[in-house]
């Protein structure tokens, strides 16, 4: 039983490491947005089900690959982020927080809703495979190598941006100090919508990859899981970090997927459901001894 175990393991860990990149992008608006303007996206998941959505459609009805689709995903998260900030949230950027909680609830419950009404609530998929690599005689699906790798060069991309460039340097600047940055000549109105769109785009990029990685059981209230995912692996990273967001994402990912054969060889009635009660368990304790979370400041 233990050697059954240890022999997957190399393939549960690169499960783990590829899902969890994907988990640490969708995690990285949310952290971004919050690190800027101070505001909680509580309907983040929303957005990750429009992005979900946008793959699933641009796939059926035109048969877009769903690779493609990223550059529509990344269009509609731009236009939704202009729109959110400019129609509610620059009229709360000092505003208390349970206001700026409940504006973001009331936008992603409407997102629900309007997917509802568009889409029905039945559950959707496709299939779209890119065939399979072999680690130790298991076959892995491409499906769940690319988006790893596309998520991981999406965060290099931001990553340059934050650091190498002068609209980066501007970001930060806001981020440490608005008021200080304005003094300085920087429009932080300009910037904090520009996060916002850049955030909410990140956002439904994730969606559209994490479709492609599952590709089955997309409805319009499956952004709830995510909001949670994305929640717990930011306050492990360090709320408003986003390399923080990414290597949170790694290890709640590493840890959901890994431990799974462990409580299936232990005959456990629900081992995903477990392993996710495993991860945030840990997480617990992790953030036990690191209230600000691994990257926090």
């Amino acid at each position: 039983m233990a050697e059954s175990l240890l022999f997957f393991l190399p393939y549960y860990l690169v499960s783990g490491l590829l899902i969890g990149i994907v988990y640490g992008l969708a995690t990285i608006g949310l952290s971004l947005i919050f690190g800027v303007l101070r505001i909680v996206n509580v309907g983040h998941g929303s957005f990750i089900m429009i992005g979900m959505y946008v793959t699933y459609w641009l796939f059926v009805l035109v048969a877009l690959n769903p690779f493609i689709s990223l550059i529509p995903a990344l269009i509609v998260g731009l236009l939704l982020g202009i729109i959110m900030f400019y129609g509610i949230l620059r009229f709360l950027v000092k505003a208390p927080e349970l206001s700026t909680l409940v504006a973001t609830f009331s936008i992603g419950i409407m997102l629900e809703e309007l997917a509802k009404i568009m889409w029905g609530t039945e559950y959707r998929g496709f299939i779209y495979s890119l065939g399979s690599l072999t680690l130790q005689g298991i076959p892995l699906p491409l499906i769940r190598v690319w988006p790893g790798i596309v998520s991981l060069l999406l965060v290099v991309a931001l990553y340059l941006i934050l650091y190498k460039t002068r609209f980066g340097t501007a970001i930060r600047a806001v981020m440490q100090d608005p008021e200080g940055a304005s003094i300085c000549g920087i429009n932080v109105t300009f910037v904090y919508a520009s996060t916002v769109a850049l955030g909410i785009a990140l956002t439904t990029i994730s969606g559209s990859l994490l479709a492609i990685y599952f590709q089955q059981g997309i409805n319009p209230y499956i952004g709830h899981l995510y909001t949670l995912r994305a929640f717990v692996i930011a306050v492990l990273g360090g709320l408003g970090s986003p390399i923080g967001a990414l290597i949170g994402g790694i290890i709640f990912g590493i840890i959901e997927q890994s431990s799974v054969p462990l409580f299936s060889i232990l005959g456990a009635p629900n081992p995903f459901g477990l392993s996710v009660f495993l991860a945030f368990s840990l997480i617990l304790v992790i953030l036990l001894f690191r209230p600000k979370g691994l990257f926090g400041r």
